[in-house]
């Protein structure tokens, strides 16, 4: 069973993100929790609105979430990631493959045992492709809370609905237009009632779906840096969850693989 589980999480999610979250810089403004360019304002409700800026401030409050940088974590057991949000950069270490995107402008390079392939043309940006979609997918399960008011999401108010767990939550509903690489996909995520955090989402691969492809918890929150993130979904896990405000540059420009126990020991 878990291994089915965990064969179908690569291909159920695969939703565009917005661009890179800039340092926040200070002003006397209310800093509040704008949506995206381009996110549906006019196709989502007030309602389904004002919760997810509730969201985002269990999860820490966007100038803390705008204003972190580096983000550490381990999808499944199955790969390693870092990603600078500020830069776009992305490392990803996959079995014997590395690679170091960025995110934004849509370049990289691609390594198989430490050795750079010699890729060019359609080959290099088939594999470059593959990585950010990866990149897409696996921060995705990690940072979804963060991303509700994102580029081409339409945000409605689905009512009151307890969780697998008997907890009432208000439940949202998340489609998109125009962004990613599934923009066919819908999710239902419910929003605890008293801390206001994610506590279980739904995922279905078509608008039209009757049945979701599956529904996992949100659990085990802890503070990383300023925000709060969750690597518990019951059946698997994101592990070695870490956050940093300075990592050294050759995290994202060398083969050689970086211990980040120095960098979270000095945090």
């Amino acid at each position: 069973m878990k291994t089915k589980y965990l064969a179908i999480l690569f291909s159920a999610i695969i939703i565009g993100f917005a661009a890179c979250n800039p340092q926040a810089e200070n002003t006397n403004e209310p800093y509040g929790n704008p949506p995206a360019e381009g996110f549906n304002l006019a196709g989502s409700d007030a309602k389904a609105m004002a919760i997810a800026d509730e969201v985002m401030e269990a999860m820490g409050g966007r100038e803390a979430w705008d204003n972190t940088r580096h983000i550490c974590w381990n999808f499944f057991g199955r790969r390693e990631l870092i990603w600078d949000k500020w830069t776009g950069d992305v490392r990803i270490d996959m079995g014997t493959s590395t690679y170091l995107l960025n995110i934004n402008d849509d370049t990289g390079k691609i390594f198989q045992d430490g050795t750079e392939l010699t890729l060019q043309g359609d080959s290099l940006q088939t594999m470059v492709n593959r990585g950010k979609s990866i990149w897409i997918n696996d921060s995705y399960w990690l940072v979804m809370p963060y991303k509700l008011k994102d580029s081409g999401v339409t945000l409605t108010y689905a009512g009151e609905e307890a969780t697998e767990d008997g907890r009432m939550a208000d439940k949202l509903n998340l489609t998109f237009e125009g962004v990613g690489r599934t923009p066919q996909n819908m999710y239902y995520v419910w929003v605890d009632k008293e801390s206001r955090l994610v506590t279980q989402w739904a995922y279905y691969p078509t608008t039209d779906a009757e049945e979701p492809r599956f529904t996992n918890p949100w659990k085990d929150y802890q503070k990383m840096g300023n925000i709060m993130l969750s690597g518990e979904r019951e059946m698997a896990q994101l592990s070695n969850i870490m956050v940093f405000d300075e990592l050294p540059e050759s995290v994202y420009n060398s083969a050689d693989k970086p211990s980040l126990k120095p960098a979270a020991d000095s945090e």
